[in-house]
């Protein structure tokens, strides 16, 4: 039975991916030729393409008021690099069955794909009971002794109970509400459910408004979401991926069923192929869909080119931002291979906590007062600007408060006076100023500010790495180094001239291939080129984001004695 491309992909799971679809009819049909992308594409009556995958290619947004659209507000059309980052606004329309869920609603094994639900009723189990208003987390869909079924735990006092959800369970189901943020990029992949809109709020801007945004200045409000998809097919008669848009007026029918599958090419993202065993490579693939940027190696990744993928590792980067105090700071990943030096630049610090934080046995930590502090007590230091001290450790102290001895964290300084020093306590919960006075002229490889060092850390490339072509951190008036990080990535080379290999990041590439049948002339990759990435502001907040969730916070800073 025909449909149109839009109804086609509405109704369409997509667990059932791939599926073979014939054109019937419809504008773009008749031989005609359109151009997407720079593809032109040629969709024939009865021509048979692969549909492998369906995306969101844009959003149309609408101003929101009261979950409705604004009476005022023109429809505008959003692309998914928009800057900002949002806050998903919970559903207010129940879901009728787990099946509807499953359906509807984006669950997989990343980090965006546990959405949470709560039942408006008490769900009993064999040997457990779901309690109205619960938060229920969807963790996977999968086959459970012959029947579907939707993976879930529930946290109750502390503690996590799992159990599975057939997908023939009925109720009122309801969305969670969302205190994580998110790119429009990922609310697009993740949190827009099929046939629904979705509001979100905007929570932070990341650019300076301009006349050219499409939302008012000033905007703060909510936004309805509503998607336009993107259809990415193979064809027989090409070896690159087709992409189509949902709205154009073309009728399909699926003939999945009478047809031999195998016979189009198989398109694998950077994702899949890392999901592969160790054991499979090395390999040899061809672009079928290369990733933008001018940046080696993604310059050298264009659409037909064969590369080799030797393996697949985790591999650490220090995330590190420009210090500059305007808007144009630039972020990078330095991978450990980095062949330059570095020289210290001060550090700032806000408060008597971040000195503690900071210091370390290797050599005292010297800094000077930039903000006066009247301390409330006697038995404590109060501090002018332009005061110095050399830090050592913190201890508890006795201090006289409303008449009763009692105890407080303290930071036990030695003042540096013209000819002395002189010992003094400063409360640990200051709120004042202090710059960094660097003595070390010593210069570092990156390797040994990790093992003598803590982070953040600032510094200044003072002998930049000759292996790069254009080495970007050496141009950077000072670098503060963040956070170290792990992450996921394929060393490759050029299948045709092997003589240099590549990290390329598998998570922040988008790239499509497939497999050769071609052996791999040599096992050993070729010497691997230092690269440092640029990332963008959105990519640099969403790394700070994920590898914070697994480390625990520092203890807050004391509170000053009421």
């Amino acid at each position: 039975m025909a449909s149109t491309l839009e109804k086609f992909i509405h109704s369409l799971d997509l667990r059932a991916l791939p599926r073979v679809l014939q054109i019937q009819s419809g504008i773009y049909c008749q031989g005609s030729v359109y151009e997407m992308f720079g593809n032109e594409c040629s969709l024939s009556t009865e021509e048979v393409i692969k549909v492998i995958g369906f995306k969101i290619n844009k959003l149309i947004a609408s101003i929101c008021e009261n979950n409705e659209v604004s009476q005022f507000s023109a429809k505008v059309e959003l692309p998914l690099n928009f800057p900002g980052l949002y806050k998903v606004v919970a559903d207010k329309t129940p879901y009728v069955s787990i099946e509807e869920i499953a359906r509807k609603v984006s669950i997989g094994p990343t980090r965006f794909g546990h959405p949470c639900f709560y039942s408006t009723k008490d769900i009993k189990l064999a040997n457990f009971t779901v309690k109205h208003n619960e938060q229920i987390t969807f963790n996977s869909v999968e086959e459970v002794h012959g029947t579907m079924a939707v993976n879930c735990v529930v946290v109750r006092n502390n503690q996590s109970h799992s159990f599975t959800l057939p997908l023939s369970q009925e109720g009122e189901f309801y969305e969670c509400e969302d205190d994580q943020i998110y790119t429009l990029k990922e609310i697009a992949e993740w949190k827009i459910p099929k046939c629904r809109n979705r509001i979100v709020k905007l929570f932070n801007t990341l650019h300076v408004w301009d006349s050219s945004s499409p939302l008012p200045e000033n905007f703060d409000g909510c936004l309805i979401l509503v998607p336009v998809y993107e259809v990415q097919a193979v064809m027989k008669s090409r070896k690159d991926i087709v992409h189509i848009l949902s709205d154009l007026d073309v009728e399909v029918k699926d003939v999945t069923d009478c047809y031999d599958i195998s016979s189009f090419l198989q398109p694998l993202s950077l994702e899949d192929i890392f999901e592969r065993t160790s054991k499979e490579f090395p390999m040899v693939a061809e672009i079928m869909e290369g990733p933008s940027g001018s940046q080696k190696p993604y310059n050298l990744l264009s659409t037909g080119k064969e590369i080799v993928i030797y393996k697949k590792y985790q591999a650490a980067r220090i995330l590190a931002s420009e210090m500059r105090s305007d808007s144009s700071k630039r972020r990078y990943l330095i991978p450990m291979s980095y062949k330059g030096k570095f020289k210290r630049r001060p550090r700032e610090f806000p408060t008597a906590y971040d000195l503690e934080i900071a210091r370390s046995e290797k050599e005292h930590l010297h800094v000077v007062a930039t903000k006066a502090f009247i301390s409330p007590h006697k038995e404590l230091f109060s501090v002018s600007v332009g005061d110095q001290f050399l830090v050592q450790q913190c201890q508890t102290s006795e201090v006289l408060y409303e008449g009763r001895k009692k105890l407080i964290d303290a930071l036990a300084c030695e003042q540096i006076l013209s000819d002395s020093y002189k010992k003094v306590l400063l409360p640990m919960y200051m709120e004042g100023g202090f710059v960094e006075v660097i003595h070390d002229k010593k210069q570092y490889h990156l390797s040994e500010i990790r093992k003598e060092f803590h982070l953040p850390f600032n510094v200044k490339v003072s002998v930049r790495d000759l292996s790069i072509d254009k080495d970007v951190l050496a141009a950077a008036p000072g670098l503060q180094f963040e956070e170290e990080i792990t992450d996921s990535y394929l060393l490759i080379s050029s299948a045709s001239s092997p003589v240099e290999s590549w990290e390329i990041p598998v998570y922040r590439l988008n790239m499509l291939v497939h497999l050769l049948s071609k052996d791999v002339q040599t096992l050993v990759p070729p010497v691997t080129r230092t690269t440092v990435e640029e990332v963008s502001e959105e990519e640099y907040y969403m790394l700070r984001r994920y590898e914070n969730l697994t480390l625990h916070p520092p203890p807050r800073p004391p509170k000053k004695p009421t």
